[in-house]
């Protein structure tokens, strides 16, 4: 048993230096020129990456998750263009992704005076949970510990400062909803 976990371990970092050295650079994947072979290729790094990984995943052309050994990921879901989702997050089913989204899972301590904010250390790290069927536009910045409710729209450029119930249409910086996908 040792030894099974031991050569997935090294296959999972042997995956991680060919994304990172390799994989991360090529073309995105709905490009005429190599794009089908691109998405391959990551899918099958980060395959051996993830903690779970789904069928028909997209990790696009730029995508960064740190080591990613915690990360899970459904079925037909996607990480976008040069986006960052950091380690233990949980992405659900049907999940899109638009370009350039940031997922923070920590931040700057500053309730301290007497001391600069940066040697006051860190939050604590508050993975991310995404549901099922989840829309997340270009550019937007997902605070720590949020958790996206099933069915529900992230607008382009928005600030994610708060949940909200499924099927939420979510815009603004700070968010707020916008209105619902409930008839």
């Amino acid at each position: 048993m040792r030894n099974d976990k031991t050569s997935s371990l090294v296959v999972a970092y042997i995956c991680l230096l060919l994304y990172y050295g390799f994989a991360i650079h090529l073309p995105i994947s709905y490009s005429r020129l190599g794009g089908r072979f691109a998405k391959y290729i990551r899918a099958f790094c980060v395959r051996h990456i993830f903690k779970r990984c789904g069928k028909n995943v997209n990790v696009e052309h730029g995508a960064r998750f740190g080591k990613g050994f915690n990360i899970e990921i459904g079925d037909n879901s996607g990480i976008g263009v040069n986006c960052f989702v950091p380690d233990g997050s949980v992405i659900g089913n049907d999940v899109m992704m638009g370009p350039n989204c940031y997922i923070h899972a920590h931040n700057h301590k500053y309730d301290r005076n007497d001391l600069p904010m940066r040697e006051q250390g860190f939050t604590e790290w508050k993975p991310i949970v995404i549901d099922d069927d989840v829309w997340i536009g270009k550019d937007v910045s997902i605070m720590a510990g949020r958790h996206i409710s099933k069915g529900s729209i992230i607008a382009a450029n928005c600030v994610l400062t708060k949940d909200f119930p499924e099927y939420s249409v979510v815009g603004g910086n700070p968010s707020r909803m916008i209105k619902t996908r409930n008839k």
